[in-house]
C-alpha cells in the first residue's frame, strides 16, 4: 500500500467544508454506501479525514482513485486556482469530427514521449468540457501529486482554460500536446486570467451581454432627496449622479459582471510632436504594454466614476475589455495622441 496516496486523499478531504464532505465522497463513488454509513460527519474534519483514509487503505486505493477525487474537488471548487485562457488556431476553415478516445490517446502518447514520469487523468462533464489533470515528475523523480496542472477543454470550441502548476517550465510542453491532440496548428494566450473559471467562460463564449455606449437618454427611478438650502445645488448634484449612473449602465449593464482579475493591452500609437522640438526623427509607432489586475477588475472599473476617481463616460479603452477579449488573442488598441503629449489609458 502506497502511504503517500492515502495521505494525499486525506489532505484532499481536509480541504472540503465539513458539511460537503459526504456529498463529495458520494460523487467519488470509491467507498461503498455501507462504508459511508460508518463515517461520523459531525466530528472534526481531521477525524473525518483519518477515517476516510483508513477506509481507502482497506479498499487498496491507488493513485488513479486519488486523482479522481482531486478532479472532483477542483471541479466543485474551481475558484481555488488561477485560470488562463488560450485559443487554438487552424490554418484553414476545415472542420473535423472530434473523437474523444483519439484525443486521449494522442494526448497521452505525446506527453509521455517527452516525459515518462507523468500522471494523466481525464474526466468528462455534462457541459461538453473535458477536464485533464497532469501531475508532473522529472526523469529521476515520481510525479508530484501536489503540483498539478489542470486543463479544461471544450471540444466544440477552440478555447482552452489552463491552470498551471508551480512547475511552469512544463507549460510549453503542455500547450504543444494540446495542439497535437486536438488537431490544431497553434495556440496563443489571450492574456485574460481569473480565479473565476465561469466568468472567463462567460466572456469568451459570449454569455456575458455587455451594453454599448450609445449615450441615449434613459430615465432613472426618482429618488427622495433630503431638503437643502440651495435647491439649485441639489438639482445639479442629482443630475450629475443620474448622468454617471446612466453612462455606467450603458457601459457595463445592470447585471452581474464576470469576475475578471487580469487583462493586458498592447498599445500601438503614433507619437505626434512639434517639429521644432525634434523629439522623433522617424515616424515609427510607439508601443507599450499596459496590464490591469484586481480581485474583480470589471467591478473596479465600474466603480471609478461613482467614486469620483475618473470622469464620465469612462474611456472605451477600459469598458471594451470583455468585447476585445472575445475577438483578439491580446487586447490591442491603436490611438493617435495629441501633439506633444502622452496619455496613459
Amino acid at each position: 500500500m502506497d502511504e503517500t496516496v492515502i495521505e494525499y486523499i486525506r489532505r484532499t478531504v481536509l480541504k472540503v467544508p465539513r458539511d460537503e464532505i459526504k456529498a463529495m465522497l458520494q460523487t467519488w463513488g470509491f467507498l461503498s454506501e455501507a462504508q459511508l454509513q460508518t463515517l461520523n460527519f459531525h466530528q472534526t474534519k481531521e477525524n473525518i479525514s483519518q477515517d476516510v483514509a483508513q477506509l481507502c487503505e482497506e479498499n487498496s486505493a491507488g493513485i488513479k482513485q486519488a486523482a479522481v477525487l482531486d478532479m472532483i474537488y477542483n471541479h466543485i471548487y474551481p475558484n481555488k486556482r488561477m485560470w488562463s485562457v488560450y485559443q487554438m488556431i487552424k490554418t484553414g476553415e476545415e472542420t473535423e469530427f472530434f473523437d474523444i478516445t483519439d484525443f486521449k490517446k494522442k494526448f497521452k502518447r505525446r506527453l509521455r514521449s517527452a516525459l515518462k514520469n507523468v500522471t494523466i487523468n481525464f474526466r468528462e462533464h455534462e457541459d461538453n468540457a473535458i477536464w485533464i489533470r497532469i501531475a508532473w515528475g522529472t526523469p529521476y523523480t515520481r510525479p508530484n501529486q501536489y503540483k498539478t496542472s489542470y486543463v479544461v477543454y471544450h471540444s466544440q470550441t477552440p478555447y482552452v482554460f489552463i491552470s498551471a502548476s508551480a512547475l511552469k517550465s512544463n507549460l510549453p510542453l503542455l500547450r504543444q500536446t494540446l495542439v497535437f491532440a486536438s488537431n490544431y496548428h497553434d495556440i496563443r494566450e489571450m492574456e485574460l486570467r481569473s480565479h473565476s473559471l465561469n466568468s472567463l467562460k462567460d466572456i469568451v463564449f459570449k454569455r456575458y451581454i455587455q451594453n454599448f455606449q450609445t449615450y441615449c437618454e434613459r430615465s432613472l427611478p426618482k429618488q427622495d432627496v433630503a431638503p437643502e438650502t440651495d435647491s439649485r445645488i441639489i438639482q445639479s448634484h442629482k443630475d450629475e449622479k443620474e448622468r454617471i449612473e446612466r453612462l455606467n449602465w450603458e457601459a457595463f449593464g445592470d447585471g452581474p459582471l464576470p469576475k475578471l482579475e487580469y487583462a493586458q493591452y498592447v498599445l500601438e500609437t503614433m507619437f505626434k510632436s512639434d517639429p521644432k522640438m525634434d523629439v522623433l526623427d522617424k515616424k515609427e509607432p510607439f508601443r507599450c504594454l499596459v496590464k490591469f489586475s484586481s480581485p474583480h477588475l470589471l467591478e473596479s472599473l465600474k466603480a471609478l466614476t461613482p467614486a469620483g476617481m475618473a470622469d464620465a463616460p469612462l474611456s472605451p479603452l477600459l469598458t471594451c475589455i470583455p468585447q476585445k477579449a472575445r475577438n483578439y488573442f491580446k487586447i490591442r488598441e491603436k490611438k493617435s495622441l495629441f501633439p506633444g503629449s502622452f496619455v496613459s489609458p
